[in-house]
């Protein structure tokens, strides 16, 4: 029944003019996270702080595990208001180009270095989501990326040499891995466990975050700690039924975009810590990679970025440039 009056109210904030009362408003946040993911925490988060704000006014309800979709299908149901927001990752350096400057290995150097090309670079990225019917309302993230494995410890590019190994749908992870050897195989994150499980694939990359929660722990043997790449999440609304939202709704929702933020930092933090150990204790083997190695790998990625990307050796230069806070 509950999802029942959750379609109707959508239907009736879309149908019924601005002037309706605001209690029609039921606004749908789906995301690919598990239970336990940083992802369902960061979604949940905003929700609390947007019903706080917005009382009576509106309802932001948050639907994970992919439950209304996966990256690319909420993308879609955003452009037809069948979904409010969503928390693409990688997915969105398949939306705009500009967003493959996060694809690059080990460009963002932390958190406060993401907080600084935020501040001095949101309005690039900003652009880039308007240009293809988007807005951003808030970013916040998927977090370092690392390998696991059922093949091999992975200390240097050459020991993923033939490794087949799931990527996100973004042509810039694929050809980082290709670079490396490895034999990427771009699928949707709620296929992976069972990919996995059945040796379709034998490996896979993400945030503890998303490993842990996903439980790939158990049916990996392998986790070399690479952080090859730090991917924001990006809250995401389509522009055309944003506009179309009261002015005082939308205030509040970008407040939570941006005060959430905090929270999400900090939560992801500490969850690195904690699901590491989970990893460890479920006997995974854990190495620390080399990660000069990849970085000296990595250079060929970042000249093709430049070369090939309109704006893409400023974009890149911009970002390394904020990395020590100048």
């Amino acid at each position: 029944m509950k999802l029942k009056a959750t379609i109707l109210a959508s239907v009736a904030a879309i149908a019924m003019p601005l002037a309706a009362t605001a209690a029609d408003i039921t606004l749908r946040f789906g995301h690919v996270g598990n239970p336990g993911s940083l992802f369902e925490a960061s979604a949940n988060a905003f929700a609390e702080c947007a019903n706080g704000k917005l009382g009576d006014q509106a309802e932001v309800q948050t639907f994970g595990a992919s439950q209304l979709g996966k990256d690319r299908e909420l993308l879609q149901k955003l452009k037809l208001g069948q979904v409010d927001f969503s928390l693409p990752s990688s997915v969105m350096s398949s939306v705009a180009p500009e967003f493959g400057v996060f694809e690059m290995p080990y460009i963002v150097q932390d958190r406060e270095h993401m907080r600084r090309i935020q501040a001095e670079m949101g309005d690039v990225f900003q652009e880039a989501a308007l240009s293809e019917g988007y807005r951003i309302i808030g970013y916040f993230e998927n977090g370092f990326r690392h390998i696991t494995n059922n093949t091999r410890a992975i200390d240097t590019p050459e020991d993923l040499q033939g490794i087949k190994l799931r990527t996100p749908n973004g042509e810039w992870r694929v050809k980082m891995f290709q670079l490396y050897g490895a034999n990427p195989t771009p699928m949707a994150f709620s296929e992976v466990f069972t990919a996995l499980q059945t040796k379709v694939i034998d490996g896979q990359e993400n945030p503890y975050a998303q490993i842990a929660s996903a439980k790939f722990q158990e049916v990996q043997e392998y986790l070399s700690i690479t952080g090859h790449v730090y991917t924001p999440g990006y809250v995401l609304v389509s522009e055309n039924n944003w506009q179309k939202l009261p002015e005082d709704v939308r205030a509040g929702l970008e407040a939570c975009g941006t005060e959430t933020q905090d929270f999400v930092y900090e939560h992801a933090a500490n969850l690195e810590a904690e699901l590491l150990q989970v990893i460890k204790d479920a006997g995974v083997k854990v190495n620390e990679a080399d990660k000069q190695a990849f970085i000296d790998a990595s250079a060929p990625i970042y000249e093709e970025f430049a070369n090939t990307v309109e704006g893409g050796a400023e974009l890149i230069e911009r970002i390394q440039n904020l990395a020590s806070g100048s």
